[in-house]
């Protein structure tokens, strides 16, 4: 299946988001907006040299929203035949009649739709047969196994080749879409025996598979880790500095995004309320939204109200410039759109000079996070705990892995206590972010 394409072109795909527009017109429609995507790929997982699972996938979707004035409904369905399609819309209009009017429903102001989309590279096809995803699965596993005979078991290695494409659409003239893909290679292990069991894992993803880490590197850095975790333990209670590693700072900005993005802001369920010109993070905190890197995963030159992205400055210096607000959320407070429906798009924090074993060094006495477990994130409050393992670190050097930990504060006196950046930020997805180094916080153990 992997290696037969698309089973429509992006003229089929333009022609029937189209004929949906001129039928809910017909229909009586004020406005209409349709999203029509296709995408296919394969998986296949490893373990223990034996293969473990092969997945297909093959899916189409259209989803039609339509208004009556400001009385808004949906559906969507999996059928292409112009009756289907029909008949989605009809159903739309029916769940729009039995709706209340909301004065923000809408399209988006038509001057804000993009109207030149420029090619941003997305798409790099990768058709390996699944017997090639085996072969290359085990290579990575294999590799895992060869670093060490305490590398005593496997929870699977993994090869991902996705593909997709869409068109986006509405009555206000914007027609717009692309060809993406996306791909990646996964490995996790367990070292030990026992009770002295830990399990590691590590993976690449990228839109470009000739851009994707070896298969035997991501098995051996898999297993390194896992090594690395062994005879952990729990520390005693305290406060300490703590460094977040770079995959798990990046969800610390996600955090921050919920807080500041449009649903949280006006059903005011955020800490950050009313914070837009106002100190939120440490001075040496930048971050900047750019929408039309290359190749990225967080790129794109519309978001999903058809609005144009822009480069923009989100935080400058600590100082938060701009929310993630959609159409709808911006009119809810008053504002403008900052053409976030649907997300965020490639946040870029700032890297500082340091590497990671500089930031080890540079915290002198304190604890390394490379797990984080459980989700007590309350963004109303903005407190923070969550289970955590990782290192503990004595005079600049790690001393011993740490296990059974958690780890508490409010992300509000986080984000301002970050003292240091890392330069080590991973490209694997739509959130770039060296390791982040907090002044302080709460420690539990024994």
């Amino acid at each position: 299946m992997s290696d037969q394409g698309f089973s429509f072109s992006a003229s089929q795909l333009q022609e029937m988001a189209g004929n949906i527009l001129d039928y809910a017109r017909k229909r009586g429609a004020t406005a209409c907006e349709t999203d029509v995507s296709e995408g296919f790929g394969h998986s296949a997982t490893v373990r223990k040299g034996e293969v473990d699972t092969i997945e297909y996938n093959r899916d189409k979707g259209i989803g039609v929203t339509v208004y009556l004035g400001q009385q808004r409904g949906h559906a969507s369905t999996s059928d292409f035949t112009r009756d289907a399609l029909e008949a989605t819309v009809d159903a739309a209009l029916s769940i729009a009649r039995f709706t209340a009017p909301d004065p923000c429903a809408g399209l988006a102001d038509a001057a804000l739709m993009a109207r030149d989309c420029p090619d941003l590279d997305l798409y790099h096809p990768w058709r390996p047969s699944v017997e090639d995803s085996i072969i290359t699965a085990r290579r990575c596993e294999e590799a895992a196994f060869a670093v060490s005979p305490k590398i005593t078991n496997s929870e699977g290695a993994s090869v991902s080749t996705q593909e997709s494409h869409f068109v986006s659409a509405n009555s206000a003239g914007f027609m717009g879409g692309y060809a993406s893909s996306r791909h990646s290679v996964s490995c996790s292990v367990i070292a030990g025996e026992g009770d002295g069991m830990q399990r590691e894992y590590w993976y690449d993803s990228r839109r470009d598979a000739s851009e994707l880490m070896a298969a035997d590197a991501v098995g051996q850095r898999a297993a390194e880790r896992a090594l690395a975790r062994l005879g952990a333990r729990k520390i005693k209670t305290c406060e300490a500095p703590v460094l977040f590693e770079a995959p798990l700072a990046v969800a610390l900005i996600g955090n921050f995004v919920h807080a500041t993005s449009g649903g949280s802001l006006y059903r005011k369920s955020s800490f950050l309320l009313d914070s837009l010109g106002q100190p939120v993070f440490s001075p040496i905190v930048n971050i900047s939204e750019r929408p039309h890197v290359p190749k990225a995963f967080g790129s794109s030159p519309f978001d999903s109200d058809g609005v144009a992205t822009h480069d923009r400055d989100v935080v400058v210096d600590g100082i938060l410039r701009g929310y993630f607000l959609s159409t709808y959320s911006a009119r809810k407070l008053g504002l403008q759109t900052t053409g976030n429906a649907g997300g965020s798009h490639n946040l870029i924090v700032r890297s500082g000079d340091m590497d990671f074993a500089a930031l080890v060094k540079h915290m002198e006495r304190g604890l390394v996070v490379t797990e984080l477990l459980g989700h007590g994130v309350n963004y109303v409050t903005g407190d923070y705990s969550r289970g955590a393992a990782g290192f503990w670190v004595e005079k600049g050097k790690i001393k011993h892995p740490v296990e059974e930990i958690t780890i508490a504060g409010n992300l509000r006196d986080m984000f301002r206590g970050i003292v240091a950046i890392g330069n080590d930020a991973l490209p694997r997805g739509a959130k770039h972010c060296g390791s982040l180094l907090i002044e302080r916080m709460k420690i539990a153990g024994n």
